[in-house]
């Protein structure tokens, strides 16, 4: 196995997240929803099987704007004009990505809202 080759596509991988960051305002905006996340988990200590939870759904809205955005970016490649079929497969990544963010906020919203309304002496159980 050639290691250098092995870590080389690590470099790859790494500069294609911090390309998305710093291209796609969108993968921005998930990136502030995961650190508000992450802040709401450690404030309200959340448990360990809460936290794969959240690291799973907040690993997952980040593949999936890192599909959308390669997917975006093959069919620019192939044609800039008007095509409703780009046009739709371009729909459904960026539905693919709205799904995965729907689903993080619905499970943040699981996790979350019962410990807030705890603290505020709401009791939702």
């Amino acid at each position: 196995m050639d290691t250098s080759k092995f870590f080389r596509s690590f470099g790859y991988a790494l500069k294609g997240i911090t390309t998305v960051f710093k291209e796609e305002f969108n993968a921005r905006v998930h990136f502030l929803a995961a650190l508000v996340a992450v802040t709401l988990g450690v404030v309200l200590k959340v448990t360990w099987f809460e936290w794969i939870i959240l690291i799973l759904v907040i690993g997952g809205v980040f593949a999936m704007e890192l599909i959308n955005t390669s997917i975006e970016g093959l069919a620019d490649l192939y044609s800039r004009e008007h095509n409703p079929k780009i046009k739709k497969i371009k729909d459904l990544a960026a539905g693919a990505v709205l799904v995965a963010a729907i689903t993080a906020l619905l499970i943040g919203l699981v996790i979350f809202l019962p410990k807030i309304l705890n603290q505020f002496h709401f009791n939702l159980r």
